[in-house]
């Protein structure tokens, strides 16, 4: 065969693999767009969402509270802090709750456990009203006196704010950290470092299974700060946190 029938045979799979590359750059191309879309879609889902903090308002740790509020605030979020007292039947046009551990368990009225709405907290002591946990204090929920590591166990979930599985520093300094038992329905994040048994984060997807029988109305998620610890968490700490508020949202 001469030059110009091997050249003949050389085209076509030339073209042909100018081709293929083509393709693979278009389906690159549509691969980006269609996740900075979604980036986009689960921003604006989050993005001005409002969130109600129920606190114990004017008590000892509202100042912790109140930045709380602020942190929220500058993420874009819309918040409105509410009493302990408050009736959760009445509220209304919330996409998210949080209640404070600087709340009094005792003093909080019935019906939170059964919104439909996510939830989030910190207050060890009422977890088990939310039937989040079973109800043996010191052995379905507690709390640590001083700690500031965590053990991170479920490094791909979101709720893990994309940090390496393994020892985490969340505060700048040891502090108090509440603590629970989760059941068996439970997305287990993180636990007190050096003791598994007792979990620092944790979050059960809508219609999971909580305590014996009962199924989540919602999202809802158990943090580990404790009355004034907001203030001390570091920046892992932080994105933990945000993760979390996130997670709940969307």
């Amino acid at each position: 065969m001469n030059c110009t029938g091997q050249n003949l045979l050389i085209m076509p799979n030339f073209l042909l693999g100018m081709e293929m590359h083509k393709l693979r750059l278009f389906l690159i191309s549509t691969l980006t767009l269609l996740s900075l879309m979604f980036s986009v879609v689960t921003f604006a889902k989050t993005a001005g969402a409002k969130i109600t903090l129920v606190s114990q308002v004017n008590g000892p740790s509202y100042s912790t509270d109140l930045a709380i509020r602020d942190h929220l605030q500058v993420q874009g979020y819309q918040v409105q802090i509410l009493d302990q007292t408050q009736d959760p039947k009445q509220i209304k046009n919330t996409d998210l709750i949080i209640l404070s551990s600087t709340v009094g368990a005792k003093n909080l009225k019935s019906g939170w456990r059964n919104l439909n709405i996510p939830l989030m907290t910190w207050e060890s002591d009422y977890i088990d009203d939310l039937a989040m946990t079973g109800k043996k204090s010191g052995v379905d929920f507690g709390e640590v006196d001083k700690s500031r590591y965590l053990w991170l166990v479920n490094a791909p979930h979101p709720l893990s704010a994309q940090l390496e599985a393994g020892t985490l520093n969340v505060y700048q300094k040891q502090s108090q950290m509440n603590w629970g038992k989760p059941g068996l329905g439970a997305t287990i994040i993180a636990t007190v470092y050096g003791e598994p048994e007792k979990v620092a984060i944790w979050g059960y997807e809508k219609g999971a299974t909580m305590d014996y029988e009962t199924l989540a109305p919602a999202k809802r998620l158990m943090f580990f700060l404790h009355n004034d610890t907001f203030t001390l968490l570091s920046n892992d700490g932080l994105k933990l946190f945000d993760s979390s508020i996130k997670w709940l949202l969307n």
